[in-house]
């Protein structure tokens, strides 16, 4: 009787993890030794060339990579991976999410793959401390929580990272943006008005930012400031990535947002870059926007546009015991755009809206649409057609744009 492929992965990787030699020699070494092995357990033949490229792919991944996580990393279609327990796998492929069939051996095997990227980040993760953000080799995000928060055995979710930048070309290709609108926000972007991007969970709100901030001009000094570095901001000489540190087991040497954007503060930026704005840091992002850090882009979770307004104020709110009409009037006077964007019941992802910041006034903050998305008569109930249209409006801030040169009408 032949055995299996697991069966096969299985004894192999016990033949080289039980051989002090092997098990310490390089990578290219053992390696070697795997194909060898590989080879001899399936000289009858019973296996395609690719079969034993995946074994010996399989058993190299669970002895110096990720095990079975090496395999779905690889896969470019793969945008998004969800490990529920060691035996429930799920996949994002092409906007769509699926289980996959492979599984961990057990949740010691899966433990071992989560101490092994968290390790390599210099992070920790345990029962006391046992929910933590942290990033792979290739700036992929991943999420851990473990037992006994979590009630399925440890949980991870990776937000694969892309090998090529989004540009805003690719964006008009999708049909996120026009030309005419990408020139536009080109504008806006070289003459430093602030702008916020917001968008559900998987609209784009990270993709977009990294095509506007191809804006930037290459000559300024930026500096980005994320929870898990993601960014891919090329071409910029002069460019400082600052990460979040979760405190450790003993509760210490925690790194926040708001300490890096205060610090940031001090390291003469001219453009503040920040990936998401989620808590009481949303008052010290606000404050360098209206104390001449203009230019400054930044993203945060809203269903549209007002709501964004309304979680930024709960946000200043968390960390500031500020009278609402004086957030409120923080809010308007710092942000300029903010361009709301969507992921569609088709699971396309679009921009539905760019939308003016005209100030607070009459107890409110007033907002000016200049560009709304609208569906034509293609659109069906498993296919969504249509367009961003100008609404009409006239920029009303058109201050920084005639700073920058720039006279004609928006």
């Amino acid at each position: 009787m032949c055995s299996t492929k697991d069966e096969i992965i299985r004894r192999i990787r016990e033949r080289i993890v039980s051989d002090p030699e092997l098990s310490l020699a390089d990578d290219s070494r053992m390696e070697e030794q795997i194909e060898l092995m590989v080879f001899e357990e399936t000289r009858e033949g019973l296996y395609t060339t690719n079969e034993k490229v995946e074994m010996v792919q399989m058993v190299f991944s669970s002895i110096r990579g990720l095990g079975i996580l090496d395999v779905l990393l690889r896969d470019d279609e793969i945008t998004e991976i969800m490990i529920n327990g060691p035996r429930d796998i799920f996949v994002e492929k092409h906007g769509e999410v699926k289980k996959v069939d492979m599984h961990f051996e057990n949740e010691e095997k899966l433990m071992d793959i989560i101490q092994r990227i968290v390790g390599k980040a210099g992070r920790e993760v345990n029962q006391a401390n046992p929910i933590v953000d942290t990033r792979l080799a290739d700036g992929s995000r991943v999420n851990v929580v473990l037992p006994p928060i979590s009630l399925k055995g440890p949980i991870v979710t990776i937000r694969k990272f892309s090998k090529t930048p989004m540009t805003v070309e690719q964006l008009i290709r999708y049909g996120s943006l026009t030309e005419e609108i990408a020139e536009k926000l080109k504008l806006l972007v070289e003459a430093k008005y602030n702008i916020f991007i917001c968008g559900g969970t998987g609209s784009g709100k990270t993709t977009f930012l990294n095509a506007m901030s191809g804006f930037i001009p290459k000559d300024e000094r930026i500096i980005t400031i994320e929870d898990s570095a993601e960014l891919q901001i090329h071409g910029i000489d002069n460019l400082v990535s600052l990460e979040t540190r979760n405190a450790n087991s003993a509760g210490a040497g925690a790194i926040t947002m708001q300490n890096l954007i205060k610090s940031s503060l001090r390291m003469r930026p001219e453009r503040i870059v920040v990936g998401e704005v989620r808590g009481s840091e949303a008052l010290d992002m606000l404050q360098a926007m209206n104390t001449g850090h203009d230019g400054s882009l930044s993203t945060g979770h809203a269903n549209s546009n007002q709501d964004m307004l309304s979680r930024l104020e709960t946000m200043v709110l968390q960390g500031a015991d500020l009278p609402l009409e004086a957030i409120r009037q923080q809010i308007g006077s710092a942000i300029d755009i903010i361009i709301h964007l969507s992921r569609l019941r088709d699971h396309s992802r679009r921009t539905m809206e760019i939308t003016e910041v005209l100030g607070y006034e009459d107890g409110r903050i007033q907002l000016n649409p200049l560009y709304v998305f609208e569906e034509d008569d293609n659109s069906r109930l498993d296919k969504v057609s249509g367009a961003l249209k100008r609404t009409g409006n006239k920029l009303h801030n058109v201050m920084k744009l005639q700073l920058n040169g720039y006279l004609e009408e928006w």
